[in-house]
């Protein structure tokens, strides 16, 4: 079994793996590519992502910086937004559903390390998917560590550290990030005209 299939498997693999490095630096070359066409060039931006990302869906707006290891190992859905400075350690499947925003600043990591030193020093990893569900938001500042699902309908408050999994139409904010409440019908059906 090679490294790059014991990556995607979710076996512990070793990271500086030839085949791996030159993907690594192929989608490095590729994140710059993107990040230094016009902002105003939408249709380039997303012909890019089209050929570099597993899986796009329609209305798509990545703001540059973006940054990722691989990009294959990405999967967005439709009507999908994600503002400055978004990085993806995508050594395992990341997956976005439809409806999904993000803020500035956010990383979202499927790639970890043993805490043993011999294997750490030895350069193996582990990659375990991540899932962000249907109609999610996440503040700015927010991060996803390796194997979390963030549940649809979610909100993920500014600066959090997310270590566990999340629950459908929860606020869930802090470091560790927790659930807060669930989002309620009251706050589903608000008038935003209005003011407080």
């Amino acid at each position: 079994m090679t490294e790059l299939e014991k990556m995607i498997s979710q076996i512990l693999y070793s990271s500086d793996d030839p085949e791996l490095s030159a993907l690594r630096r192929k989608a490095l070359d590729t994140c710059f590519e993107y990040n230094n066409i016009l902002p105003s060039d939408t249709e380039a931006h997303y012909r890019l992502l089209q050929g570099f990302l597993g899986r796009i869906g329609s209305n798509i707006e990545i703001r540059a910086p973006f940054h990722c290891d691989y990009g294959f190992n990405i999967s967005i859905g439709d009507n999908f937004f994600s503002n400055f400075n978004l990085t993806i350690i995508d050594c395992g499947r990341v997956i976005f559903g439809d409806n999904v925003m993000i803020g500035p600043n956010c990383t979202i990591s499927s790639a970890g390390h043993p805490l043993d030193i011999e294997r750490r020093n030895r350069h193996l990893e582990y990659a375990y998917t991540v899932t962000i569900e249907d109609n999610v938001w996440l503040g700015s500042d927010v991060s996803i560590l390796p194997g979390i699902t963030i549940g649809s309908g979610s909100v993920i408050g500014a600066g959090s550290i997310v270590n566990r999994d999340i629950p459908p139409n929860s606020l869930a904010v802090g470091n560790p990030c927790r659930v807060i409440r669930c989002i309620t019908d009251e706050e589903k059906n608000r008038n935003w005209d209005r003011k407080i």
